[in-house]
């Protein structure tokens, strides 16, 4: 029976990998992601070292600082444009604007200009940078349509960013070993462009969307994408979590530097050795995500990932060793790669598709500040009291949250299954199938238990139409003009001709055996099939067989799963 789990479990992983290749757009976007971060990995670490050589420990936590900052107060301010249209495009311009200003960076590096025009450069780029993973990560729930898929999209993209992470610095460090930043810096600027063609001519079909008369001031946009995340208690829980991970992160791309080099002796070349170290953990960890993932316990393996994100940084202040260093910080990779699998799949999954990209900016935007504030607080406590116990302080903090939030997303997850159980059942009426996950998760949350005795009426002939519904279990007979016409399941929706052509209903519905229901309101009904091309299509062929087939005056019963 193990061996059979096991078997099956491998085989949920495979296919996730195969979903995401035979999906063209969906495969251009996860290669496009990837170019993207092999470029900022790789760049981070010969930045980092320009820094160190330039001014020391010091430098390298103000490049920190000056990185990110911008695009923390920028990022939430113009992730409202990917939530206005098609967010390829935003892709795009984003990759274009990042290379050209890395490009510009090598150029100062090569002919030995001021170091500080390489800096302005640097925080010049991030700010595009960071509005990437935004306009990316609200992209994928359009180009998916189940909770499934879209994990298997997460942990696609979790194996990516793990590879990067390993592929950027590796590049780094054998470049910076052989050559100078500069050649870091031409390769970074030309893997962005890569990543821009890749998406450049994306196809799929988005959601309509009418444009309003008047859109809202861009900053009173971006305040909605902040009131969103605040006012659900599960994503300020997640987003809190991720701020602690990304401080330790912070406080990692100094570690890295000046472990490598004042605790360990490894040379310039080191930072980039231990950095790859950690990415090869990550590319571990998400080969094991795309297992572990499949169980749905989203929320423990990402409390387990914030845990083990920060104790081995921890255990290098105690163990300072090249070798342990080197496994240590693999661990941290594996973690990262529960993080980014089980984080983003959760927050994908309780946001609004219309403030999603929003959402994301503020995730973005929390990362930006805490990472710049993590490099500072490691720069300051390693001024204070010296490597070791700058280490054991930051590497506590992820494994102390984590262990504190453990039964709230434990509750969170069952939340969660009981929602996967509601979009099953809409996923079997076939005008709800080709809806994008974001689209048919709003359903889902929607949706309001009706209980109808044996014999009792659903709705009557001729009445106004005012809800859709979906039977959960038992069975309905439609009757019309007095005759049964068809007999409807647990599976089977009814009641959209009503609604969709504004009428009354054109047949009574009475529950064969006790009715449990699903209903939607008339106006989440209508703008969720309306509102997508092929699912109108779909609504529109279902109501002319339907029609065609139901004829109340027939002598026979037609077998027609319609009732309205």
């Amino acid at each position: 029976m193990v061996l059979l789990g096991s078997r099956a479990r491998l085989a949920e992983a495979g296919l996730a990998f195969a979903t995401t290749w035979r999906n063209v757009s969906l495969r251009r976007a996860q290669l496009s992601f990837f170019a993207m971060w092999v470029a900022e990995s790789a760049f981070s670490v010969a930045l980092s070292i320009v820094a160190y050589n330039a001014g020391g420990t010091l430098a390298v936590g103000v490049v920190g600082l000056i990185t990110f900052l911008p695009s923390a107060v920028l990022t939430p301010l113009l992730s409202p444009f990917a939530d206005r249209g098609r967010r390829e495009r935003v892709l795009v311009i984003v990759e274009v604007l990042r290379g050209t200003a890395i490009a510009a960076a090598a150029v100062v590096v090569a002919l030995a200009g001021p170091v500080w025009i390489v800096f302005v450069l640097a925080a010049a780029s991030a700010v595009p940078a960071t509005l990437y993973r935004p306009a990316h990560s609200a992209l994928l729930p359009t180009l998916c349509r189940t909770g499934r898929e879209l994990a298997s999209a997460n942990v696609v993209r979790g194996l990516l960013d793990s590879t990067a992470s390993l592929v950027g610095p590796l590049i780094a460090a054998v470049l910076l070993a052989v050559s100078d930043a500069a050649v870091v810096f031409a390769v970074a600027s030309a893997s962005a462009f890569v990543a821009a063609l890749l998406v450049v001519a994306l196809r799929y079909e988005a959601p309509l969307a009418e444009a309003p008369a008047r859109r809202p001031a861009l900053l009173r946009e971006a305040l909605e994408g902040l009131a969103a995340a605040w006012q659900s208690r599960d994503l300020r829980l997640i987003l809190s979590l991720v701020a602690a991970q990304t401080l330790t992160r912070g406080a990692l791309t100094v570690f890295s530097v000046v472990v490598a080099i004042q605790l360990l002796h490894m040379g310039d070349s080191g930072a980039g050795s231990l950095m790859a170290a950690l990415g090869a953990g990550a590319v571990i960890g998400s080969l094991a995500a795309s297992i572990l993932v499949s169980t749905w316990r989203l929320g423990a393996w990402f409390a387990i990932g914030v845990g083990v994100w920060g104790l081995p940084i921890a255990l290098i202040g105690v163990f300072p060793e090249q070798a342990a260093a080197l496994v240590l910080l693999a661990f941290v990779g594996v973690a990262n790669a529960l993080i980014d699998a089980a984080g983003f799949t959760l927050i994908g999954r309780l946001t609004p598709d219309a403030v999603m990209a929003r959402v994301f900016g503020v995730l973005e935007s929390l990362v930006a500040v805490t990472i710049g504030i993590g490099s500072i607080l490691a720069s300051a406590l390693i001024e204070w009291f010296g490597i070791q116990p700058a280490l054991i302080v930051i590497g506590l903090i992820c494994p102390t949250l984590a262990v504190a939030s453990w039964w709230r997303l434990r509750r969170l997850d069952r939340s969660v299954e009981a929602l996967d159980h509601e979009i099953g059942l809409l996923k079997r009426v076939p005008m709800f199938d080709p809806l994008p996950l974001p689209a048919i998760e709003q359903l889902a949350r929607s949706l309001e238990p009706v209980a109808v005795p044996e014999g009792g009426t659903v709705f009557a002939q001729g009445d106004i139409g005012d809800r859709y519904y979906v039977i959960e279990a038992g069975a309905a007979d439609v009757v019309g003009d007095g005759r049964i016409v068809a007999t409807l399941e647990t599976g089977d929706g009814f009641g959209e001709i009503a609604l969709l052509r504004r009428s009354h209903r054109t047949a009574t519905v009475r529950a064969r055996t006790a009715l449990r229901l699903r209903a939607l309101s008339a106006e989440r009904f209508t703008t969720a099939v309306l509102g997508y091309t092929p699912s109108s299509r779909a609504a529109d062929a279902g109501m002319d067989g339907a029609l065609e087939r139901y004829t109340p005056d027939a002598a026979d019963a037609p077998d027609a799963p319609e009732g309205s």
